[in-house]
């Protein structure tokens, strides 16, 4: 069994939970904020993975039958193209001139399933990790013998 590979595998899925995680942080933080830096409306964003497979991963694998990716990586993170959501605040310095402020359509209750779901794969990732590192352990114990 290809120990580093298993840690590989892992490692990849709890750096992309992560990334999803500090994503997930980022648009709950920004869910009150009227414009971003640059001025223009903040864009709740989502991120997006996909298999990784090394390209002499892909050359070699034309040849066998077995497909194995090497783990997950992410692909991309993307603004969600969501219309804001308009609230009546006449008094904001950041009013339309009917007095109604865009804020970011951002769904709290959504956002905090995909950190649920972000930190029970991330917990997932790192049993496997652990499992992989304690069957190295005792291959190496039964070779002392």
């Amino acid at each position: 069994m290809d120990y580093l590979a298993a840690f590989e595998i892992s490692a990849s899925g709890m750096m992309v939970e992560k990334t999803r995680l500090d994503t997930v942080a980022l648009n709950l933080a920004n869910s009150k904020s009227t414009k971003t830096v640059n001025g223009t409306p903040f864009k709740p964003l989502k991120v997006l993975s996909g298999p990784k497979v090394n390209s002499f991963d892909l050359y070699m694998n034309q040849f066998s039958q077995t497909n194995v990716p090497a783990g997950v990586q992410v692909l991309d993170i993307k603004e969600m193209e969501v219309a804001p959501k308009l609230v009546y605040e006449p008094g904001h310095p950041d009013a339309n001139a009917d007095g109604f402020v865009a804020y970011p359509n951002i769904n709290p209750v959504s956002e905090m399933l995909t950190m649920i779901e972000a930190t029970r794969s991330y917990e997932a990732n790192v049993k496997a990790f652990n499992a992989a590192k304690s069957m190295a352990l005792q291959a190496l114990e039964i070779g002392r013998k």
